[in-house]
């Protein structure tokens, strides 16, 4: 899998523009295009206070049976806590993709992303929208345009790809803060040249989510625009199993997520939070992201702290059942807890370890849940980065 360039699969072209919306000049207005209405799936945010273009894509994922010609996306607004003007800003951007590819506004989703409150200068926006379409390609050029045009605070562009027996998968995201998923996270944009079906797609997106987009956490918080999206042309008259079709949508989210963790706002390391004796696997994701919302653990692994109580705390804390007399964490291999009690290591020499990325293993019982958690650490920077105004 190569995350540094990536072409799309058959049957998809793409496109970027700088509209405008950013005051810096930057691409800021990307285009998906299928050959024609093609089977998809997608997955949003949770959160209550969705933004407009999440309730118009929901709404036509729906009214148009998962068949879906494009999507369009802009950056430097998230068109959120807009009210009916920010409703009808998304389905101005729909009907103005449809009427530029000849298909319906329904077969057409919306992503945005950047910040709240801000309105959309749809006057930059729809007369840019055909000009877009009618240069969209399916060049690798293309691809890394687009994967530009949804960028934000993000420091560089996010693509991974990866090749099944016949099919290939390629995936664009953005994302580096506010992020701490519940369906998915950020925005990202999945094609495969597979042939699928909307119910299979969306069966794949949603285990290839749950292990990669929803096992990241960057600061506990959940972001109001999250979408991920997965389209299938067909091109490569290729018809995989769903296992087959979820692994490779699987290793090509997997790729997108950990770059969103290693571009996390002013961070320094990546640190892997793997929980294992949960009940189950649900609850023991649940235990790894309450890890990872916790600020003195990531204070701690900040510093390369192996401040074991801390993690001690934040799992007794989640109302997960968890065995306190079970309870084991490990750094970097090295135990420094077990059945509850310090090990009595040279804590000294564990802190030794902790250069860099690190590895950080949690025991909460005897049952068979377990998870693996993206997250990073909490750093001075970050806590200025976000203190200014956006």
């Amino acid at each position: 899998m190569d995350a540094v360039s990536v072409t799309f699969p058959k049957g998809f072209r793409a496109a970027a523009s700088a509209v405008g919306i950013k005051s810096s000049g930057a691409l800021d207005l990307s285009l998906i295009l299928a050959t024609g209405a093609v089977p998809a799936a997608a997955v949003f945010t949770q959160n209550a206070a969705a933004a407009p273009p999440v309730h118009l894509s929901r709404r036509h994922m729906q009214e148009s049976a998962g068949r879906i010609r494009g999507v369009i996306l802009n950056s430097g607004c998230a068109n959120a806590a807009t009210g009916e003007r920010g409703a009808q800003a998304a389905h101005q951007m729909a009907a103005a993709t449809a009427e530029a590819v000849n298909c319906q506004a329904a077969e057409v989703l919306v992503c945005s992303t950047g910040p709240i409150g801000p309105h959309l200068p749809m006057d930059k926006i729809g007369p840019a929208i055909p000009a877009l379409a009618a240069r969209a390609a399916s060049t690798p050029e293309a691809g890394r345009d687009a994967a530009d045009g949804i960028l934000t605070t993000d420091t560089f562009r996010k693509q991974a790809k990866a090749a099944g027996a016949g099919f290939k998968v390629g995936g664009m995201a953005k994302g580096a803060g506010m992020i701490r998923p519940k369906m998915a996270t950020m925005l990202a944009v999945v094609t495969t040249d597979a042939v699928a079906s909307p119910a299979r797609l969306q069966e794949a997106l949603r285990h290839a989510a749950d292990e990669t987009f929803n096992s990241i956490n960057i600061d506990g918080c959940e972001s109001t625009n999250d979408t991920v999206i997965l389209m299938a042309s067909g091109e490569s008259a290729t018809e995989p199993s769903l296992e087959v079709l979820t692994q490779a949508v699987r290793l090509v989210c997997a790729g997108l997520a950990r770059d969103i963790v290693v571009d996390a706002e002013e961070s320094t390391r990546v640190i892997t939070v793997r929980v294992n004796g949960a009940a189950d696997n649900d609850s023991a994701r649940r235990m790894g992201m309450a890890i990872a919302d916790s600020d003195l653990v990531r204070c701690s692994f900040y510093g390369g702290d192996p401040n074991w109580g801390r993690l001690v705390a934040a799992v007794g804390a989640c109302g997960e059942p968890v065995e306190a007399a079970l309870l084991g964490i490990s750094y970097q291999g090295v135990p420094v807890a077990a059945k509850g009690m310090f090990t009595g290591v040279d804590l000294a020499a564990v802190e030794a370890l902790l250069e860099g990325d690190f590895e950080v293993d949690v025991t909460v019982g005897e049952g068979p849940g377990v998870a693996e958690i993206l997250t990073c650490d909490l750093t001075p920077g970050y806590v200025t980065y976000n203190g200014e105004p956006s």
